[in-house]
């Protein structure tokens, strides 16, 4: 499963740099370009529920190798692509289905248990890191070739397919797809979906089918439940959350959204310089998931201390970045900020997982991506405006600080996981 997303990101991170190039060739000018981007986000941020709330419904297994197949299918068409509608289509596939890694770590949820899951998470994200350090590197070499993007296109299409045997091959059981979610469901818990998992079995089978029988049933049954599970979220108390989720992702975009320029007005160093920075922080991020291991056991397994501690570093970082007066304090800066967003990302996923219940974790992270995905919209809105002012102005804007006052408001709803119920219930 570790192998899985690094294999994934290093296919996606050789064909995403050259993109832009290759619909330039194409013919089509800076706004089409734009809005081709877009596409993507805006696909994204309304499939992401869905597809995480039907992997719930019918499994991870054939949600997986689903998703991992038609993003396949989304990246050989991106490479044989000729014309700039062409190019637009390949990325509908995609842009609707590429939630594998949010898939994969909906199944590493349903296998370990709540006390290792941010150890194995961090180590998910490692790989994944991996894999997007690496993969520039070799996309950037195959584009030298003649027909490159061609190529490109086709290897990382190739490795989707070997992902895909790759998922067939693990020793699926019936522990593994879903049987914590029936028997979590059955002994009556309060999360949210719950009472959907009972409607569900009620409807499909009378001794109570497993998720991966539900693949079976009528599509207006599974359309139903998930319409149902995503109602459930809405009217649950799960929205702080998710807002400190959305606070935080703006935040950092904030940080990185102008990084070069920045760093080339303020000191005049070139943007080469700032690639290998961030190539830098990207490795190091890399080793901050490793390490996640022997931070949980030092706060005792407490993952909303490590929360609170690693955005309020993250938050003292930006400042001191913005008010940087030499480039050694924005490398200092740098260095911790890879560690501290790093742990804090892998945390606010626990803590999603720990108050609203593990038993729906696909569609939990689910509408984790989309609220990030709104993150990605309204950053570069926030980014621009503040530049107006300031090359300093993004960082500046404080959204991190608003995401430790959040948290500390609802700190003994954190610290009590699994308490929060359906208004409607």
């Amino acid at each position: 499963l570790f192998l899985t997303p690094f294999q994934d990101l290093f296919g996606v991170s050789m064909v995403v740099p050259l993109m832009n190039l290759r619909i330039k060739s194409l013919g089509a000018s800076h706004t089409v370009a734009g809005i081709i981007g877009s596409l993507y986000g805006i696909m994204q941020l309304f499939s992401s529920t869905f597809v995480g709330c039907w992997s719930d419904i019918v499994g991870r297994r054939y949600s997986l190798l689903a998703c991992i197949l038609l993003s396949a299918l989304g990246y050989f068409l991106l490479g044989t692509s000729t014309t700039v509608f062409l190019f637009a289509i390949s990325r509908v596939p995609v842009g609707i289905f590429k939630h594998t890694l949010s898939i994969s770590k909906a199944l590493l949820s349903d296998l370990v248990s709540e006390r290792d899951r941010p150890l194995v998470m961090g180590r998910f994200n490692a790989a994944s890191g991996v894999g997007f350090i690496l993969g520039p590197v070799v996309g950037g070499y195959l584009t030298e070739w003649e027909d490159g993007f061609y190529q490109t296109s086709f290897i990382c299409a190739s490795i989707f397919l070997l992902n895909a045997g790759l998922v067939w091959m693990l020793p699926w059981s019936d522990e593994n797809t879903g049987n914590r979610e029936r028997q979590q469901g059955n002994k009556g818990t309060d999360s949210f979906s719950a009472k959907a998992n009972r409607d569900l079995h009620l409807k499909s089978a009378a001794n109570g089918a497993m998720a991966s029988d539900s693949l079976f049933l009528s599509p207006w049954i599974q359309v139903a439940t998930v319409l149902k599970r995503i109602k459930g979220i809405a009217c649950s108390d799960l929205w702080d959350i998710f807002l400190v989720r959305l606070l935080m992702s703006v935040a950092i975009l904030l940080y990185y959204s102008n990084f070069s320029l920045a760093l080339e007005e303020r000191f005049g160093v070139k943007p080469l310089f700032a690639g290998y920075l961030l190539s830098y922080s990207s490795a190091l991020g890399v080793l901050a998931g490793c390490l996640l291991g022997p931070i949980t056991r030092l706060y005792q397994h407490n993952t909303y201390r490590i929360l609170l501690h690693s955005s309020t570093l993250t938050c003292t970082l930006i400042l001191l970045y913005a008010s940087a007066l030499s480039i050694w304090m924005v490398i200092l800066s740098s260095t911790f900020l890879a560690f501290s967003t790093t742990i804090g990302r892998t945390c606010i996923i626990d803590l999603e997982l720990s108050i609203g219940g593990n038993e729906a974790s696909g569609t939990l992270l689910g509408v984790g991506q989309s609220v990030t995905s709104v993150g990605r919209i309204v950053a570069p809105l926030l980014s621009g405006i503040a530049q107006e002012f300031s090359p300093c102005g993004p960082p500046r804007v404080g959204l991190a600080l608003v995401d430790i006052l959040i948290m500390n408001a609802n700190k003994q709803k954190y610290c009590s996981h699994g308490n929060v119920k359906l208004k409607n219930q």
